[in-house]
């Protein structure tokens, strides 16, 4: 069994920063309490933890007692626990397969991202501080605007007063998204000339040239607020880097992978496209996934490919890596669809350990027995969660 929760560096950090034990809070939660006590709290650190990594439980303990100090409303901020040992429902329920995983849930839903930075009081508390920072940058003159960063999503809500139902829901649409897209807002008399038909939210896309995005459902729906800032702050086509690989890996579907050089947008524009056009339906099966070509040197020599043979489009399974036959092929109608519904029924798979179809073969040409093509093992799979870091879950099926 592995029983090492830790990595090396974890360790002075748990050996120093504890002091004296105070009233920790430490909320337990089980089936019977979980959705009624999440959906009331502003924020909530959740440990899920099994008997093998209880270590963390100190350091949780006393970083809940400094937040505690400094943010004593107790639908603020909250810490809590769920023991996986007794409640596998709960760990099956949001896809816990490492323990000690913290995440962090807003008004009772999950954010995407869990904490994965080091595990002492000192760091838990400083990411708690950062999640009770305003994600909303009130602007003082709509010339602001002119200034912003067109590299970033950026979402604009322009309103009649701050203290409103409209602008309440902007703001918690702001903060579930708040790593994935710049929220600004605009009151009063600043915000006066923006406000034609009312409190008005719109979104600015990367990029000079193209046009602005109105919302137009209502602002006092969240439901409908927040879907429609996901889609905009959440492109279809994600950029996957060393930062984010892990947790792009465990969302656990394969990944269609663009790999181009950083410089080159119009490759980029074109799988965007393509992927939008052809592959919608499959949003959900797999993550769509651009990366820079010198950065994922390896992953493409894994392929037999260099950053001179840029773009490359593959698919890695986790099992096995598949490449795209060719690049120029991306705008032949249903060919990069193709691709991945033979992955889908297996084809890509079934080719690796038996060579192709025979209702593959080109007509006249004689097939010489099962030659099987050899694609490589799966590259991304080395940034799947750290086993140094983490009590694994060795079969998912086990809880």
């Amino acid at each position: 069994i592995n029983v090492c929760c830790f990595s090396p560096a974890d360790l002075p950090a748990y050996t120093m920063g504890l002091s004296t034990p105070g009233l920790a809070e430490i909320t337990s939660l089980d089936s019977g309490n979980i959705d009624d006590v999440l959906i009331n709290l502003g924020v909530c650190l959740l440990s899920f933890l099994c008997r093998f990594s209880q270590m963390l439980h100190p350091i949780f303990e006393e970083a809940s007692n400094v937040v505690r100090e400094e943010f004593p409303d107790t639908k603020q901020v909250v810490f809590a626990r769920v023991d996986c040992d007794q409640h596998s429902d709960i760990a099956q329920r949001y896809r816990i397969t490492k323990y000690p995983t913290l995440k962090l849930f807003r008004n009772g839903m999950m954010m995407k991202r869990e904490y994965r930075g080091q595990r002492s009081v000192v760091a838990i508390a400083d990411f708690i501080r950062q999640q009770q920072v305003n994600p909303v940058k009130e602007m003082h003159s709509l010339e602001e605007v002119n200034t912003l960063d067109r590299t970033k999503r950026n979402i604009i809500g322009y309103f009649d007063k701050k203290d409103s139902d409209n602008y309440h829901t902007y703001e918690k649409v702001a903060n579930i998204l708040r790593d994935d897209c710049t929220f600004l807002a605009a009151f009063g008399d600043v915000s006066q000339s923006e406000r034609f038909s009312g409190d008005n939210v719109i979104y600015k896309p990367v990029g000079e040239s193209i046009p602005d995005m109105i919302y137009l459902g209502s602002l006092t729906n969240f439901d409908l607020t927040y879907a429609w800032a996901q889609d905009k702050c959440v492109p279809l086509v994600r950029e996957i880097t060393f930062e984010n690989g892990e947790e792009l890996t465990e969302e656990g579907i394969p990944f269609l992978i663009l790999f181009h050089i950083k410089e080159d947008s119009e490759s980029l524009e074109k799988f965007q496209h393509e992927v939008a056009r052809q592959l919608i339906s499959e949003k959900g099966s797999i993550n769509f996934l651009h990366a820079d070509c010198d950065k994922f040197r390896h992953p493409l020599l894994h392929i037999q490919k260099t950053p001179a043979d840029c773009p490359v489009i593959a698919i890695d399974s986790f099992r096995h890596m598949y490449v795209f036959p060719d690049f120029k092929d991306l705008t032949v109608p249903g060919k990069l669809r193709q691709f991945v519904l033979d992955l889908h029924s297996g084809k890509l798979h079934r080719e690796f350990h038996h060579g192709p179809d025979p209702t593959d073969s080109t007509p006249g040409q004689e097939t010489g027995g099962e030659v099987a093509s050899s694609p490589p093992e799966s590259s991304f799979q080395k940034l799947a969660p750290s086993e140094t870091r983490y009590t694994i879950l060795r079969d998912r099926d086990e809880l």
